[in-house]
C-alpha cells in the first residue's frame, strides 16, 4: 500500500525534480503516492507545510533557516533535506530602464554582473524599486550581496517588494517595480509581454547559488524516517533525469502541463539550456549554468551555504551571526542526505561545509567514490565565504 504524501510547488522551471518523480515514476517505484498540489505564493506554502497541511515543500532555500531564527512569523524548525535546484533566477528591468542603461553602456555582456550592476545603480531613479517573490529568498540575498559590494547600500536605498513569481510581468508592467529577480519562466514570460527586458542572469553573480530545497518539518522527518528515505531516492533519481540533456525536450512538455506551468513548452525548454530571450525585439543572450539540477553535487545541503544565507539575514535582522550558523547547521541537513542516500548512489562529498566562492573551475574533491567533481562556484566580486568564521566549537 502506497503513502500518500502532499507537496506544495509554485509553478517553475525548479520545481522540476517534484513533476519527474510524481510522472516518471520515481515515486511510485519507491511506495508513495507524490500529490503535487500547485500554490499562489510562497507564504501560503510555508504556512500550510507549518500547519501540517501539506508534508513536504517545494521552498526558497533561506526559509527554513529563517524559521530556524524565528523569523517570519511562525518560529518553527524546518530541515532542508536535499536542494532540488542551483541558479536558475533572472534580473529584469522595465523597457525605460533598460534604454537608460543602454546609454550609460550597461548591457553589452549579459553575464558582467559588475558592469550591469554599475549601471542599474546609475540608470535608476533612486530609490530602485524592485520584485522578489519573498523577502527570505536568495533573489533577496543576491540582490543585496550583488548591489551593496558596489556601494549601494542594500536593502536600506531600496524600495523591496514582495510580487509572486507569476505577479512579476503585470507588476513592471504597470510601473508598480522597476526590476525584478525571479526564477524562471516568469522572467522570460515578462519579455514574451513586452514589459521588461533581461539583463543578468543570478548564476553571474554566485556561479553556484542554491535556489530550492525540498523542506519538511523538523519533526516529521523524524516521525517518518522511512518515508523521508523513499522521498530522498525518488527525487535524486528524479533531479538525475531532469539534468540529462537528452531530456530536455521531454521535460520542458511535462512542465508546460496545465496542472503544472502551464504554458509553451518552447518557453520552458530556453531556461533549461541556458539559452534565453532578453529582450521584446528577440535579442538572444547564453548564460552556461543558468540552472542546474543534479551535477557537481547540485542535490547536496550544503551547511557551508546554510551558514552563508543565515549569517547575511542574522546581521540584517539584528541577530547574533554565531546563533545563527549553530541554527543553519542543524537545518541543513546532510547527515540524512548521507544516511539515505549513499546506498542509492548518491556520491557524497568528503565534507559537509567547504570554503564558498573559492573554485574558478570544474575541480575534483574528495568523495566517497573519489570521482566527484565541483563546477565553478566564484562570487562575481572573487570574495569567498569561510564558514569556519562562525564555527561554534
Amino acid at each position: 500500500m502506497s503513502r500518500t504524501l502532499e507537496c506544495g510547488f509554485i509553478p517553475l522551471v525548479d520545481c522540476a525534480p517534484l513533476v519527474v518523480a510524481r510522472e516518471l515514476g520515481f515515486a511510485a517505484e519507491e511506495g508513495l503516492n507524490l500529490v503535487l498540489r500547485r500554490e499562489p505564493t510562497w507564504s501560503a506554502i510555508r504556512d500550510k507545510l507549518a500547519h501540517g497541511l501539506l508534508d513536504v515543500a517545494h521552498m526558497l532555500a533561506p526559509v527554513p533557516l529563517a524559521m530556524s531564527l524565528g523569523l517570519g512569523g511562525l518560529p518553527l524548525r524546518l530541515d532542508t533535506l536535499q536542494v532540488l535546484s542551483v541558479n536558475g533566477t533572472v534580473i529584469g528591468v522595465s523597457r525605460a530602464l533598460a534604454t537608460r542603461m543602454r546609454n550609460a553602456g550597461g548591457m553589452i555582456d549579459f553575464l558582467d554582473a559588475e558592469k550591469v550592476g554599475r549601471a542599474l545603480i546609475a540608470s535608476a531613479e533612486q530609490p530602485l524599486r524592485i520584485g522578489v517573490p519573498f523577502p527570505f529568498s536568495m533573489h533577496a540575498e543576491l540582490l543585496y550581496y550583488w548591489l551593496g559590494a558596489l556601494g549601494l547600500i542594500a536593502p536600506r536605498d531600496l524600495v523591496v517588494r514582495t510580487v509572486p513569481p507569476p505577479q512579476m510581468s503585470d507588476a513592471i508592467a504597470s510601473g508598480e517595480i522597476d526590476a525584478f529577480c525571479v526564477g524562471e519562466p516568469w522572467g522570460s514570460i515578462a519579455v514574451e509581454r513586452g514589459s521588461a527586458e533581461l539583463v543578468l542572469p543570478g548564476v553571474a553573480i554566485w556561479q553556484f547559488a542554491p535556489e530550492k530545497v525540498l523542506a519538511v518539518r523538523h519533526d516529521w522527518a523524524e516521525k517518518e524516517a522511512e518515508n523521508t528515505a523513499r522521498l530522498m531516492r525518488a527525487l535524486w533519481r528524479a533531479a538525475k533525469w531532469a539534468s540529462e540533456q537528452s531530456n530536455r525536450m521531454t521535460l520542458s512538455e511535462i512542465l508546460g502541463r496545465p496542472e503544472y506551468l502551464d504554458m509553451s513548452s518552447e518557453i520552458i525548454e530556453r531556461p533549461l539550456a541556458g539559452r534565453l530571450v532578453a529582450s521584446p525585439e528577440g535579442r538572444q543572450v547564453r548564460a552556461p549554468g543558468f540552472v542546474e539540477f543534479f551535477r557537481g553535487a547540485a542535490t547536496f545541503p550544503w551547511r557551508s551555504q546554510a551558514v552563508w544565507i543565515a549569517t547575511r539575514i542574522a546581521r540584517r535582522m539584528g541577530l547574533d551571526p554565531r546563533d545563527a550558523a549553530t541554527a543553519a547547521r542543524a537545518s541543513y541537513r546532510s547527515d540524512l542526505y548521507r544516511a539515505n542516500l549513499g546506498a542509492a548512489g548518491a556520491d557524497l562529498p568528503g565534507a559537509s561545509e567547504k570554503l564558498e566562492g573559492a573554485l574558478a573551475e570544474r575541480s575534483p574533491v574528495a568523495s566517497s567514490s573519489g570521482k566527484l567533481f565541483l563546477g565553478p562556484d566564484r562570487f562575481f566580486d572573487w570574495r569567498t565565504f569561510d564558514p569556519m568564521l562562525y564555527d561554534g566549537a
